[in-house]
């Protein structure tokens, strides 16, 4: 029987017949997906790729619960007690595991399920009094945790009611004073008989689980319940799928590359402290260099131009902008005082309070940029609307003006971090490389906002060029910068 493809001819063409191999050679080529096509790992394409999941409640219980059953099932102990271990030890089952089979009693006191000091054996009466109400019960009316303090049903479902509507759950602990015993999730709920309270404990305690989880974080997003999963425990920049917030996976705070974590953290404190000091800075109007007309910045781009003697300038140094060009990496970077260590401790202060003065200003008005340049895509957006109702172009055609206008606040968003960065940066070889790419971005942002803001008059081909010359910095930057 003939094969099939060898029945098969070019064109109709029945004396064209190709061999066996010939003919299976040109369909694998073909039909072969992977035919000379190499895996390409994506941070190689992108340096800010970062590998997450979007999971929903369900999704995330799912997920916890199959780890409590994993940690209960290897050291025989309740699900509830395997909770604990998890929470207070990160969710590292083989550390646990290890821990466990090394000394299992070092690490239940460690976690504060058992007592350092195992208490005697106390024989009860049949009637108890407890010592919290001062009530004489029946024996079986009192319960205890591991340290063998008793206390009464009623005194027991008080405190966790207590502890509960002020939002605790997963640190309960045992009522007895300088006693940190914690009560396990099943002690708990068997002292709870309200239905919305023990809704309302199990839901802390997932917020809880979560939080101490190194691989999940709930999205910062506002009104979003959803909660991103990762392996790789990394400030990167991570998206959640159903309502875009964009936040750094490591700290949970709004994205900041290429600052690190604790630097961004270091600098918004400062600025908090120091915001009374910098609130001349948020005025929006300064006088033109030339003419000196009150000016008021009402866009994103720091490219001015005087609507008075048409004078074009800088808005962040007030300097000549024909001559700005060859001299933006001035601009942009702080001037240090080699000789400031010998100055008196008030010229220091002045100093310091100068330096800082130069980022925050450079820092605010890029994010005042982003907020204008905002506006200015909604009225780009209602100009355009106009065109396409007038049948000129479709929205497709005009889409070219929107990719321009994300990949400006991109950059500006990227740009207005690596002031922080700089800041802190110690002086030195790497600081000039990094204040030098620094501006080679900031001149290219400011040569695309000045387009995108003349969107409807700029050639677009010339406008697509900038564009990608403005990525290629900021790629460029972060690939050389970014240290996650």
């Amino acid at each position: 029987m003939e094969s099939p493809i060898q029945q098969t001819s070019l064109g109709g063409d029945s004396d064209m017949e190709c061999s066996d191999t010939e003919c299976y050679d040109d369909y694998d080529y073909y039909n072969n997906d992977d035919n000379d096509i190499e895996d390409i790992d994506p941070r190689e394409i992108d340096v800010e790729y970062f590998n997450c999941e979007t999971l929903n409640e369900e999704q995330v219980e799912r997920l916890l619960n199959e780890i409590v059953e994993l940690l209960s099932n290897n050291l025989h102990i309740t699900p509830s007690l395997a909770k604990v271990l998890l929470h207070s030890n990160q969710w590292d089952v083989p550390e646990i595991i290890r821990n466990y089979k090394d000394n299992a009693p070092d690490l239940l006191v460690r976690t504060n399920i058992k007592p350092a000091i195992v208490p005697q054996s106390l024989t009860y009466s049949r009637y108890v009094t407890c010592s919290v109400c001062v009530t004489i019960q029946n024996m079986d009316k009192f319960h205890s945790l591991s340290c063998s303090h008793m206390f009464c049903k009623d005194c027991w479902m008080c405190h966790f009611e207590v502890q509960i509507n002020q939002g605790i759950s997963t640190s309960i602990s045992c009522m007895a004073k300088d006693c940190g015993i914690l009560a396990p999730e099943d002690f708990v709920l068997k002292h709870i008989s309200r239905a919305n309270l023990r809704e309302k404990y199990q839901q802390f305690a997932f917020q809880d689980y979560v939080k101490s989880h190194p691989f999940l974080r709930f999205c910062p997003g506002r009104n979003c319940s959803m909660v991103i999963y990762s392996k790789e425990v990394k400030a990167k920049r991570a998206v959640c799928s159903v309502c875009k917030t964009i936040f750094c996976f490591k700290c949970g705070m709004d994205y900041h590359a290429p600052t690190e974590c604790v630097v961004i953290k270091k600098w918004l404190t400062k600025c908090a402290d120091d915001s009374e000091t910098a609130n001349y800075i948020s005025a929006h109007t300064k006088d033109c260099p030339k003419c000196n007309i009150c000016i008021e910045k009402n866009g994103g781009c720091n490219h001015m131009q005087c609507y008075s003697c048409k004078h074009d300038f800088c808005w962040m140094c007030m300097g000549d902008w024909k001559t700005h060009g060859s001299e933006y990496y001035e601009c942009s970077r702080y001037r240090e005082n080699p000789n400031i260590a010998l100055e008196s401790a008030h010229a220091q202060a002045r100093e310091a309070l100068k330096k800082y003065l130069h980022y925050y200003e450079r820092w605010e008005n890029h994010s005042k940029s982003l907020k204008l340049e905002e506006q200015t895509l909604t009225k780009l957006r209602n100009r355009i609307n106009q065109k396409v109702m007038s049948g000129l172009g479709t929205w497709i055609d005009w889409q070219y003006l929107f990719t321009a206008a994300e990949l400006l606040a991109k950059c500006r968003y990227t740009l207005q971090y690596t002031y922080p960065y700089a800041y802190f940066m110690e002086p030195g070889p790497r600081k000039e490389l990094f204040e030098y790419q620094q501006a080679q971005l900031e001149a290219e942002i400011e040569n695309l906002s000045w387009k995108v803001e003349r969107a409807e008059t700029t050639d677009r081909g010339d406008l697509e060029n900038q564009m990608d010359i403005a990525e290629k910095r900021r790629t460029t930057l972060l690939k050389d910068f970014l240290d996650v």
